[in-house]
């Protein structure tokens, strides 16, 4: 599969790149044929967010770094023509021919002059936030849309004067996440509110609030048309038509959870690209035609995978964007469930495979093999990303460590009951930090924090910890700082009569699982490393080489596999099969079993 994430209107085309995938390939879908012409790599680049065209011109800006190239779409000429620091958010060009980006980490605002060449820093929008997340520009304005603490910010571009726009009432939001400006109307989406804004920018005091879902809690995609002004929602996946005089009326969704990034206008049709599709919406008929960007030409390529999950010994599930890729190994087939978000997490309980998707932090379920997948449960809570999930067989109860939606504090463990469904949340049960790890035994959880509460905040705590948190009781047993200096407990496993850690610091540690005393410790790697069990053993990878652990209060591994390379989307993936005989982990991209 090969997933999207933008989307720019040129010449009767649409523009698009992929995905989570190197090189990034940029490509034009055309709606006549429905194909992908002309397709480009990009030298640089781990992906792309924000395209904006001037003319004939496509804009594209990358991450890592943010790089901004110039495709001419006549002739297919690629230019490098400015670095906006490493990461490029937004992009948009105003009616004079400036091009204007929207950056992270430092949250500012850059201008590039096609004619001239000149690149200008027009500075970060708002003192302590990282992200200008949307960007609209008209010929005396830039407008900023401002997280992880939402605000909308209007740059004289004469003077630098800056004005927010933002209603106090919205300051809660995360992300004013995604903008559009046509004329005197700008309409900015407010997350996870699943609120739009209506501005006229003449008069800018008292924006309209549109609500089409109180279910909803994401606008991913506005278009400010002639006559009305169209919006797509999420986790809803509606597109909606809006009007002053008739409020918000839905036009349907292409599909359950659909997440539109771009929405485009041609006569009678409404077209929306999707993360792997472009779907055509007659507005006469309300009908929806989609079209597949693999079938239409984009290259299928290995995306970067989340999580590794042996289901039975045969079957291994790889998660990614979008869905979840079922290896069958004995029959040599793949298939993917779509998935209508990304699972951080998947662990299996007998005949089922729970996941823990972001965004929104839910719970998911389904077969071994894939099939019958279903919602079971919602963290909320102010929650958005799973980072991990152990099952305690004591109890019979799925734990799930989360982590805080942007610019949020305080994680979450939630306790899930296999035999009644129930969905308990216990947010701040390691105070101002964000749970990172878990693991159980004898009704214990025991949580590895991370010191970041969510993107966009600043730790609060100089190092993480572990905390044992007693799961019928509901108390705190022990917290201890195992390593000073780490931000991170990356994973913890009950082995033996010990407690295992590592730490993003490449330590290694052992805990008495009673007290939390430090047993021992040793530096095993560089990085982040996963642990997990199998024959009787305790293994773990840091992406470089799987190595075995060695029982005792003095932890040290010796190598089993090594030059692994792997490339994952961010943490180390390894998974044991059911009978303990295998191990699974990625060398670069490739899935690759161990034979125990």
């Amino acid at each position: 599969m090969t997933s999207t994430g933008v989307a720019e209107p040129v010449g009767g085309r649409l523009w698009t790149a992929t995905s989570g995938v190197s090189p990034v390939r940029v490509g034009a879908y055309d709606p006549a044929t429905h194909l992908v012409a002309d397709q480009v790599s990009l030298p640089t680049g781990d992906g792309v967010w924000a395209m904006t065209h001037i003319g004939t011109d496509l804009y594209i800006g990358t991450y890592t770094p943010g790089d901004l190239y110039r495709l001419d779409t006549t002739s297919g000429a690629l230019t490098k023509v400015a670095t906006f620091g490493s990461f490029i958010w937004a992009l948009t060009a105003s009616p004079d021919g400036r091009v204007f980006g929207g950056t992270y980490p430092d949250g500012s605002v850059r201008e590039y002059d096609p004619g001239s060449g000149v690149t200008t820093n027009l500075g970060t929008v708002v003192a302590g936030e990282q992200y200008v997340r949307s960007i609209a520009a008209s010929d005396t304005t830039v407008y900023a849309g401002v997280g992880s603490h939402a605000h909308l910010v209007a740059i004289d571009r004469a003077s630098g004067a800056r004005t927010e726009l933002l209603p106090e009432t919205y300051r809660d939001a995360t992300f004013a996440a995604t903008m559009a400006l046509s004329g005197d109307t700008l309409a900015v989406s407010l997350s996870p509110l699943g609120t739009m804004l209506v501005y006229d920018t003449a008069d800018p005091a008292h924006p309209t609030a549109v609500r089409p879902n109180p279910t909803d809690q994401y606008v991913t995609a506005i278009t400010v048309g002639d006559d009305a002004t169209y919006l797509a929602t999420r986790p809803s996946g509606t597109i909606y038509r809006y009007t002053a005089a008739g409020g918000a009326e839905s036009l349907g969704a292409p599909y359950d959870g659909a997440y539109t990034n771009r929405i485009v206008l041609d006569g009678g049709v409404l077209r929306a690209e999707l993360t792997s599709a472009v779907v055509d919406l007659d507005l006469a008929t309300r009908t929806f035609t989609g079209y597949d960007l693999v079938a239409a030409g984009l290259p299928p390529t290995p995306e970067l995978a989340m999580q590794v999950a042996a289901t039975t010994d045969g079957t291994v599930l790889v998660s990614g964007k979008v869905g979840v890729q079922v290896h069958d190994l004995a029959g040599g087939t793949s298939m993917r469930t779509f998935l209508t978000g990304e699972a951080k997490t998947m662990t299996q309980v007998g005949g089922t495979v729970y996941l823990g998707v972001y965004t929104l932090a839910r719970l998911y379920a389904m077969g071994p093999d894939g099939t019958g997948l279903r919602q079971v449960g919602d963290v909320g809570n102010e929650q958005t990303r799973p980072t991990d999930a152990h099952y305690d067989a004591d109890t019979g109860q799925l734990l799930l460590s989360t982590e805080a939606d942007y610019g949020k504090l305080n994680g979450a463990l939630a306790v899930y009951s296999v035999r009644t469904g129930r969905l308990v949340v216990h947010r701040g049960v390691v105070p101002d930090q964000s749970v990172r790890s878990v693991t159980s035994r004898g009704g214990v959880a025991y949580l590895g924090s991370e010191t970041r509460n969510s993107l966009g905040t600043d730790p609060i705590v100089p190092s993480a910890t572990v905390s044992a948190y007693d799961l019928r009781t509901g108390t705190v047993r022990w917290q201890v700082t195992p390593v000073d200096g780490a931000g991170q407990v990356s994973s913890l496993v009950s082995w033996g009569n010990r407690l295992y850690g590592s730490t993003d610091t490449g330590v290694l540690f052992t805990l008495d699982p009673s007290t939390g005393k430090l047993l021992g410790s040793a530096t095993v790697g560089t990085g982040q490393s996963v642990l997990t069990t199998a024959r009787g053993g305790l293994y773990g990878t840091d992406g470089h080489r799987v190595f075995r652990v060695r029982a005792g209060d003095s932890p040290a591994v010796t190598t089993v596999v090594d030059d692994l390379a792997a490339e994952y989307y961010s943490v180390p993936v390894l998974a044991a099969s059911p009978d303990g005989r295998s191990l699974y982990t990625l060398k670069g991209r490739n899935l690759v079993g161990i034979d125990l």
